[in-house]
């Protein structure tokens, strides 16, 4: 019997392997300077293709050919795709997140950092669930847009989703209040995450407005356009050659 596991530096992993092998559905806390606490359960990244929003459920719809699913999490998308006949990789750097989701039944899962991923090429990378964040600042979006370019067969499509955080600064009235002369930019957020009263490392989180992405895709000579909007400011946008 696979024990329950109480020290490992990412809480969220954490959740989901004991979710996963045990069905424990403790909340894992999410701590956001100047923001309330708020609270996710494991099981939500257990969900299936009916109970996902309808922004992930336009991005599996939309991929195509080989896949690289990024930042993987428990494997839902993944495990969706492959059971639709797809060649998907799930890549993750959480070492519990590859061992649940080898239980699970993913055939190819990858334990790596993505910035890391060596030079190939896919038809479809799919960056789900705010996968924009990964760059963790505005300063390392380039970053990212030149590695997904790098992976991007010629001829493929990269679907990637955020979220633009005016709503939050804004006032009954629809104006928004921005403090211009801030030393970043509003979409740039540290979390934290906590389970079961551990806490994790405190990690940056990029949210991007979509005439931003839409700057900063241009100038790393690549395509976008929105291809879904949600109705709490979230969007899905496909970026091509």
């Amino acid at each position: 019997m696979t024990p329950l596991i109480y020290s490992e530096e990412d809480p969220i992993s954490l959740g989901v392997f004991n979710y996963h092998y045990h069905r424990d559905d403790s909340p894992i806390i999410i701590h956001a300077d100047d923001f309330d606490p708020d609270e996710v359960l494991p099981s939500y990244f257990f969900r299936s293709y009916k109970q996902m929003p309808q922004l992930e459920q336009k991005a599996l719809q939309l991929a195509s050919g080989r896949i690289l699913d990024v930042g993987a999490c428990s494997g839902s998308h993944a495990l969706y795709l492959q059971d639709q006949g797809h060649q998907v990789t799930a890549l993750e750097q959480s070492e519990l997140c590859c061992k649940v989701m080898n239980d699970r039944g993913i055939a190819n899962v990858l334990h790596q950092d993505f910035f890391q991923l060596p030079q190939q090429q896919f038809d479809t990378i799919l960056l789900l669930m705010n996968g924009a964040g990964i760059a963790g600042t505005l300063s390392r979006l380039d970053l990212l847009l030149k590695k997904l370019a790098e992976l991007l067969h010629p001829e493929g499509q990269i679907l990637i989703d955020s979220s633009d955080l005016i709503f939050l600064y804004t006032d009954d009235d629809g104006s928004a209040m921005i403090d211009l002369a801030a030393d970043k930019y509003y979409g740039e957020l540290t979390f934290q995450t906590e389970y079961k009263n551990q806490k994790g490392r405190k990690f940056p989180w990029l949210y991007v407005d979509p005439d931003l992405l839409k700057e900063k895709v241009s100038q790393n000579n690549l395509q976008v356009k929105q291809i879904f909007k949600g109705d709490h400011f979230d969007y899905l946008a496909q970026i091509t050659f």
